[in-house]
């Protein structure tokens, strides 16, 4: 066996690899070889989690993490940092407030207050290589459950730890298990199903750990099935997963050729296995009764429950659901013990949640903190704050169905209570950061076009509602909305919530809902004033230009796309109301500041 002295990391999930990070392993493979260098392993990883400063290598034993590395930086890290063991200072992370380099990634602002858990094998292990899972103690959770402990106790274990499900509904782990197994107790089959249809806007969170460490959701699977009584899981992924679909399937057939998928299980007799179904992208079959119906080759609709999956799912048999994230957790759980777990988080949130933070916020990437960390904590502390320096305004939790939190909310905790009562949610984990240029507005009204082009159509509240509202917001927007506009807005964001037939429907006018609670004065303005405070709607903004600072120079005139700017050179010039197109190309290119918004 070859004894290495160094390990070159290099993040393989989706983000690095659209930069490159493919062309940076193959390039440092050719440099090691042509120096023959023998004793450096070079480790394609899954998302090391900082996908703001990606691509990422990071270099064991000495934990160095270089960031925004290009394949030219190759040669050089080879000759400095392999050879002669000096750190390349100018890829070394530059933490902002010190304005000084962080060689290790534990003293990074982005990563102090993380707690990873359901991410721990993500960015450590070469996740196509079943030996690596297994020497970070991969399979010894199923081995312990299956050998240890009957059904019963490893429900009882599920249920002591807290875990809820981290798809979105937030229902206790170890109850859904203890019904899937015993309301129909003699079933002639039932299944584990895995949901990795993660489909809002922005998240990443599922396809990030199936990239990264795909034989902890196997082995979580197995888990599951023994406990419910079920012999066969299926995992229900997007097709728009190439990698995650890759690198799991890989894991399956190497799970199977260990001994760990099939029949009698570790000697024990157990049988489990695993196939995957693929998902068209249909934001509704994130909802467990429409997932199962798209498996089945149905239309991906939703139906009343009960009957609940654990009596009737996917053919007609008892169906244990969970997403990605939940899987994830279940084998350290059984590892280190509920009473672990169960510390970690609050007295009704138990262990730590995984988001996918994104918008106007520095450090862009896949985080994972304790349940309680507070949205102040997040935004500031590990996402570096707001971009160029500019105000924060609001934050979006729980994707499309979920609400916009403001500046009052920052002390918020993140747990389930919390962001339920602040009139948001949870979700799946994604979390987007605004700043003063957003409007909120035409936040809502993006929302509500997704929810819109995804509703599935069965119910009227959210066939006909949403759309309805749409209307009304893109009246408003226009500045054509009416004070009586606000009221039927409100009106019927309550009734689509309290009608519509499923969780999806139920929850799609919370972003309509927060923002009218939130940022009441921005509709007013678009409504009374016929002004957009933030300027981006367009049909309430104009362009002008300032004769005082305007010198004449007629470069805006020369860019105009529709020639709605005229004037004699070295005088003002003047923008034609009625052709401007509001495209700002006059704004970018004038230099004096002698054109701005109004």
């Amino acid at each position: 066996m070859t004894h290495y002295r160094f390990h070159i990391l290099c993040c393989g999930g989706t983000g690095c690899k659209a930069s490159n990070s493919a062309g940076i392993v193959r390039k440092f493979e050719a440099v090691l070889k042509e120096k023959n260098i023998n004793d450096v392993q070079v480790i394609t990883t899954g998302c090391f989690g900082f996908c703001e400063k990606g691509p990422i290598v990071k270099i064991l034993p000495d934990n160095t993490f270089y960031v925004q590395v290009k394949e030219e930086d190759v040669e050089n890290i080879v000759n400095e940092h392999i050879i002669k063991g000096r750190k390349v200072e100018r890829l070394l992370y530059t933490d902002p407030k010190a304005n000084a380099h962080i060689a290790d990634s534990k003293h990074m602002g982005f990563y102090k207050k993380q707690m990873r858990v359901a991410l721990r094998n993500c960015g450590f292990i070469n996740p196509e290589d079943i030996r690596e899972y297994i020497a970070r103690d991969g399979y010894a959770a199923l081995g312990k459950v299956l050998s240890e402990m009957t059904p019963e106790q490893a429900i009882e274990e599920m249920k002591k730890s807290g875990l809820r499900g981290r798809g979105s509904a937030g229902f206790p782990t170890g109850k859904k298990w203890e019904l899937a197994r015993t309301l129909v107790p003699n079933a002639e089959q039932k299944y584990v199903i895995c949901n990795a249809d993660e489909g809002d806007p922005g998240a990443f969170m599922d396809r990030s750990i199936l990239e990264g460490d795909p034989h902890s959701i196997i082995e979580a699977m197995a888990i599951c099935g023994y406990c419910i009584g079920a012999t066969k899981g299926l995992v229900y992924i997007r097709a728009e997963y190439p990698l995650a679909i890759r690198r799991l399937q890989i894991a399956i057939d190497q799970a199977r050729e260990y001994g760990l998928l099939g029949k009698d299980i570790m000697g024990t007799g157990f049988e489990f296995d695993i196939e995957l179904r693929y998902g068209a992208g249909a934001f509704v079959c994130g909802e467990e009764t429409a997932l199962i119906h798209s498996m089945e080759g149905q239309r991906g609709e939703p139906t009343i429950k009960p009957p609940f999956p654990a009596v009737k799912g996917y053919n007609g048999m008892p169906s244990n659901v969970n997403n990605v994230e939940t899987f994830a957790n279940v084998p350290v759980i059984y590892l280190k013990g509920a009473d672990w777990f169960s510390k970690i988080g609050t007295e009704k949130s138990k262990g730590t949640k995984v988001f996918a933070l994104a918008g106007k916020i520095n450090n862009v990437g896949l985080i994972e903190v304790p349940m309680g960390t507070t949205l102040r904590e997040i935004i500031y502390e590990i996402g570096g704050g707001i971009k160029g320096g500019k105000k924060f305004k609001a934050v979006q939790t729980g994707g499309p169905s979920g609400g916009c939190l403001t500046e009052k909310h920052l002390d918020t905790p993140v747990d389930y209570e919390s962001l339920a009562a602040a009139k948001s949610i949870m979700g799946s984990g994604g979390m987007i950061v605004m700043d003063e240029d957003n409007c909120m507005v035409s936040i809502a009204k993006f929302y509500l076009d997704f929810t819109v082009d995804e509703s599935c159509g069965k119910c009227t509240p959210c066939r006909v509602g949403n759309k309805r509202m749409n209307e009304i917001l893109d009246k408003i927007i226009k500045g054509n909305g009416t004070m009586e506009d606000l009221d039927t807005l409100k009106n019927l964001a309550n009734v689509i919530k309290d009608t519509a037939l499923c969780g999806l429907g139920q929850t799609a006018p919370n972003p309509v809902i927060s923002t009218l609670d939130n940022f009441y004065d921005e509709y007013l303005a678009h409504v009374k004033d016929k002004k957009c405070p933030a300027g981006q709607c367009k049909d309430l903004l104009s362009y002008v230009i300032n004769p005082e600072k305007c010198i004449g120079c007629t470069a805006c005139a020369r860019k105009c796309p529709v020639n709605a700017i005229t004037g004699v050179v070295k005088q003002p010039q003047t923008i034609d109301q009625e052709k401007c197109i509001k495209c700002g190309t006059c704004i970018d290119t004038c230099k004096f500041g002698a054109i701005s918004k109004q």
